[in-house]
């Protein structure tokens, strides 16, 4: 159908979720608003990995109908396949994988072409660089050397012919850059002089601003305030921070720009977007928040998951705790762990004078999931996951320097234990046999009275969000997206069941320079740390449920906040709107740097 909406998303998460934009691809194939307004999905992926058979090519609940390297011809886009992979000197490998969402019964099975570019015509690959530079000022010959750039660029050309073989090749198709992989072929499809490609990118995160962000000492109480300072003075991320050029991603979010609009997942990510340069205030940005499950349970189904939490924690330490904390996450630096010790610090002292006891349930790992047979081992031999040993299969280098601050914690602590489980999945069948029978991942969010989330840098933050529907007191950081997105809903006033932490805020400390800004340290940090720290702690503590008739009003008030932040209400309000204005957007003479 000529005029069919067709989307398509380029993403490295084609064929399974890896991380947060494949959760956002989970969201919107499972969300009836997405379902019924487009018409055509399509996702595109380099195909990463020829290890195994033609089974595993789309991953778990993919279907393979064509895959060169394996022989399979069984869609009536063979010939037109075969004729580009002989011009590239590529392979394609397509087909449909289904999502469903198990809850709701909703389910979708957009297209997906995985790419082998890895032996592509060097030909076709150095016109597509000059193009890239003569219309967008993309120097691709200063990052070619780095493989993670290199692959998406290569990705773009084989990937425009594609859509054009299978139908997609129509001013009714939007290509989708999520992140910066996507750009190339964003930009492929604009410069296409045959098609009128629509482009939009969507900003999952700034990439220069997360690497500022990560890699000073200051972190985000120094980039948030400087970048506010800059801004005021009309200065941007280069003249502040200095040439961005060398990492190789920037220049590909750079040219966001061009595209037909630009969706940004939270307030500071679409200010962030701005602080590029200043030709970016020129631009359309469109706020389209993650959506976060909203499940109603019953004070009974609560009660039931705290229980087996407790319970779990009385095998494991010898006492059932009066409440349970949880942080469900990633452990790397932007996700600021150090924070929940803080807190915990500080609420220690108040439950001691309030004769409360408490556990922090910390699931957290920078490693693949761990044998069930090693974990069984680990129990057996030295009470894992209380107690750790550095090294296979335990402790990875930066879970054994994580897991040191949570000893000194717990050494000094008696009201409050951190518990490290550094294993993803939460039942017996991953994390052994000292958990009840009958414990299932969904019953560290329902059981959960507090979940921590308090991030350095966090675009959105679905994880942080996800036990507000079960009635848990989410405690997130001020520069989260998801903040913003509770604010539009709950208003300037707020909600019981979020705790916002602001860890930016100077004490009224405000230099006019920028560069004073940036001289904001570790040491000031942590002062400043310290302060925001007790005030989340006396925040927490005064919100803690202490009867039923408390807890069913926090389940009914989460409930509440969450069905209108669902993927439904984010598809429908914030994404479809942006997807068509970029579709009705008319293609002028477009003015390149070389212009």
């Amino acid at each position: 159908m000529a005029n069919e909406k067709t989307i398509v998303h380029v993403t490295h998460e084609a064929v399974g979720k890896i991380g947060g934009i494949g959760a956002v691809l989970q969201g919107f194939f499972t969300s009836s608003s997405y379902c019924e307004a487009v018409d055509r999905s399509i996702l595109i992926s380099p195909l990463f990995s020829t290890d195994g058979n033609v089974s595993d090519r789309l991953g778990k609940n993919g279907e393979v109908l064509y895959s060169s390297m394996d022989g399979l011809l069984n869609t009536g886009y063979r010939e037109a396949f075969r004729n580009i992979e002989h011009q590239y000197n590529v392979g394609f490998v397509y087909g449909r994988r289904t999502f469903t969402d198990e809850e709701t019964g909703v389910s979708s099975s957009p297209e997906v072409l995985l790419i082998d570019i890895r032996n592509m015509n060097p030909h076709i690959v150095n016109h597509f660089k000059k193009e890239l530079f003569e219309k967008f000022g993309i120097q691709s010959h200063l990052y070619e050397n780095l493989w993670e750039y290199e692959q998406y660029v290569r990705l773009a050309p084989p990937a425009i012919a594609a859509l054009k073989a299978i139908g997609a090749g129509t001013d009714s198709t939007v290509i989708i850059s999520h992140e910066f992989m996507g750009m190339p072929t964003a930009l492929a499809g604009i410069a296409d002089p045959t098609c009128d490609f629509k482009s939009v990118f969507y900003a999952h995160e700034v990439a220069t601003m997360r690497r500022i962000v990560e890699d000073d000492l200051g972190h985000d109480t120094m980039f948030y305030n400087v970048m506010k300072q800059a801004h005021e003075n009309k200065q941007y991320v280069n003249d502040v921070f200095g040439d961005q050029s060398d990492f190789f991603k920037h220049p590909l979010v750079d040219a966001a720009k061009y595209c037909d609009a630009i969706c940004a997942v939270g307030n500071y990510t679409a200010k962030e977007l701005r602080f590029l340069s200043s030709e970016f205030e020129e631009v359309d940005i469109d706020i389209v928040y993650n959506g976060i499950p909203a499940y109603q349970i019953s004070l009974a189904d609560k009660k039931r998951s705290k229980k087996k939490m407790q319970t779990y924690c009385n095998t494991l330490l010898g006492f059932k705790p009066d409440y349970i904390f949880t942080h469900v996450t990633r452990l790397v630096k932007s996700k600021g762990l150090w924070r929940d010790i803080r807190v915990l610090e500080h609420m220690e002292r108040e439950f001691r004078t309030q004769s409360k006891t408490g556990v922090l349930f910390l699931l957290s790992t920078e490693v693949a999931q761990r044998r069930i047979e090693d974990i069984h081992s680990m129990e057996s031999r030295y009470n894992w996951p209380v107690a750790h040993r550095e090294g296979t299969p335990d402790l990875s280098g930066g879970e054994a320097d994580f897991y040191t601050a949570i000893q000194q914690f717990n050494s000094q602590s008696r009201a409050i234990k951190i518990i490290f489980v550094n294993q993803f999945g939460f039942d017996p069948a991953t994390c052994g046999k000292r958990m009840p029978e009958d414990m299932e991942f969904m019953d560290i969010r329902k059981g959960s009275d507090v979940e921590f989330g308090q991030s350095i840098y966090e675009p959105f933050g679905i994880a942080q969000l996800e036990p507000l529907t079960f009635g848990g007191i989410c405690v997130v950081t001020n520069v989260c997206g998801c903040a913003g997105f509770v604010m539009d809903i709950a208003g300037t006033e707020g909600t019981k069941n979020v705790v916002l932490a602001d860890y930016t805020r100077l004490n009224g400390h405000k230099p006019s320079d920028p560069n004073d800004l940036k001289s904001i340290d570790m040491d000031i940090r942590n002062v400043i740390e310290h302060n925001i720290s007790e005030k989340v702690a006396m925040q927490v503590c005064s919100r803690l449920c202490k009867s039923d008739i408390e807890t069913q009003k926090m389940i009914e008030d989460g409930y509440n906040l969450a069905k209108n932040m669902s993927w439904d209400v984010v598809i429908k309000k914030h994404l479809l709107p942006t997807l068509n204005r970029a579709l009705s957007r008319q293609r002028k003479k477009r003015i390149y740097i070389s212009a």
